[in-house]
């Protein structure tokens, strides 16, 4: 039972992630953190592998690597680089693949989406919510966080905690 509660940590994390970018553009560190944290005591609980532990170190490693790389050429935001480098060791070597055309496809969608909408004038109703009306008038900007999040979503089931709790 506690297998489950372990699992549902990666998203819940997500989901909560993918909000508060849409909500705030930023995603806090908080839940970087305890996503890293999760995978390293879920793999000791799950009875990982040796070498599973040690992949979802080099994954962090690396994921933190090149999320700042991104951000230093100014391609994602800070807390996108993080949450990144959060999500790899809980996706695995084996789901980064696909993890990573699930994002790339998510973020095109989100792209398109948010192009539409801002070509559209402001409703009257969009006063009521300031966070729609930020998303709004900020054009540069996209919350790539839920793009991130929807890549890692769609990848769940293919990363090796989910296989270690539901078996496959």
């Amino acid at each position: 039972m506690f297998s489950y509660v372990l699992l549902s940590v990666f998203p819940a994390a997500l989901l909560i992630a993918a909000a508060n970018d849409l909500y705030e553009f930023k995603i806090p560190n908080w839940i970087s953190a305890t996503l890293l944290v999760a995978c390293f005591v879920a793999a000791f609980v799950l009875g990982a592998p040796g070498r599973l532990v040690l992949q979802c170190a080099a994954l962090a490693g690396a994921g933190l690597v090149v999320g700042f790389a991104l951000f230093a050429f100014n391609v994602v935001g800070g807390g996108d680089a993080k949450l990144f480098a959060a999500i790899a060791p809980w996706i695995g070597l084996s789901g980064l693949v696909p993890f990573l055309i699930n994002m790339a496809f998510s973020g095109a969608v989100l792209a398109i989406a948010l192009i539409v909408f801002r070509k559209t004038p402001p409703l009257p109703i969009y006063a009521q919510t300031p966070w729609v009306m930020r998303l709004h008038e900020r054009p540069k900007d996209i919350p790539y966080g839920v793009a991130i999040a929807a890549g890692g979503l769609l990848t769940f089931p293919q990363t090796p905690f989910f296989r270690l709790v539901f078996g496959g």
